[in-house]
């Protein structure tokens, strides 16, 4: 009888013991999971590309001197615009802290901007053409992953061909040509379609000042060679552009 009841004892106060020693196991830790990795876009690296569009150049021509016609006084002979067609390339380098971009560029165009005017001082007509221009720039711009938007600036050079034309008959008497350097703002939107690839769209403004142009004499009416006229011509250009470049660099980065 005594082992008995030690039996029933030593039951009971297992089965007691038991539901403590459950509730005694230690929880399972929690585990925060990992960060999702979101794909951006890296616009660093340098890239190289094409672009072609229009522009238009405004000259305002102002006699300063007219060689062996003492009669004539200097004086304004109006203004036109010459506009056309461009194609060219660029190539530039940019680095991408951030949301931020910043970048240098080169780029060279060839041009056909033609125009002319009747002047108002002389009868003839004063005729320009812009066959090349380049610019040299920094960029600024801000990503939205692949889309960039930058605004630029620095330095822009034109290559220019002046004529003059007689009324009537239309036979160049004159002509001089000119590099002339000036300075170049402009915004471009871009759109990277891969990881390397992007398309966007520019417009650049180019102020080139006023210079000095000599007019040498065709020989329709004085000696070949000669300086016939000297016309102080102003300049301002407007291009806008589609663009698409390839960026050499890795895919696109992923970031946490």
């Amino acid at each position: 009888m005594k082992k008995l009841l030690m039996a029933a004892a030593g039951t009971l106060a297992l089965g007691l013991a038991a539901p403590a020693s459950a509730a005694d196991l230690a929880a399972r830790p929690y585990t925060k999971a990992p960060p999702m990795a979101v794909a951006m876009y890296d616009w660093s690296g340098f890239y190289i590309g094409a672009n072609g569009g229009w522009g238009t150049s405004r000259k305002c021509w102002d006699m300063t001197q007219f060689v062996g016609f003492p009669v004539v006084p200097a004086g304004a002979e109006g203004c036109h615009d010459a506009s056309g067609g461009t194609v060219g390339g660029q190539i530039g380098y940019r680095w991408q802290t951030g949301a931020y971009v910043f970048g240098l560029e080169a780029q060279g165009n060839w041009a056909d901007f033609n125009g002319s005017n009747s002047s108002t001082f002389i009868i003839a007509r004063n005729q320009s053409k812009v066959d090349a221009f380049g610019l040299f720039t920094g960029q600024i711009g801000y990503t939205w992953n692949n889309v960039l938007l930058y605004v630029k600036g620095g330095a822009a050079v034109t290559h220019d061909k002046y004529a003059g034309r007689t009324i009537p008959g239309d036979v160049v008497f004159d002509s001089g040509t000119e590099t002339r350097w000036g300075g170049t703002v402009g915004v471009g939107l871009e759109y990277g379609f891969t990881p390397n690839w992007s398309v966007g769209v520019e417009y650049n403004h180019m102020f080139m000042g006023h210079r000095d142009v000599a007019m040498s004499s065709t020989g329709a009416i004085a000696p070949v060679g000669g300086i016939i006229r000297v016309d102080r011509i102003g300049q301002d250009v407007d291009v806008v552009t589609a663009r698409i470049n390839y960026r050499f660099g890795g895919p696109v980065v992923a970031r946490y």
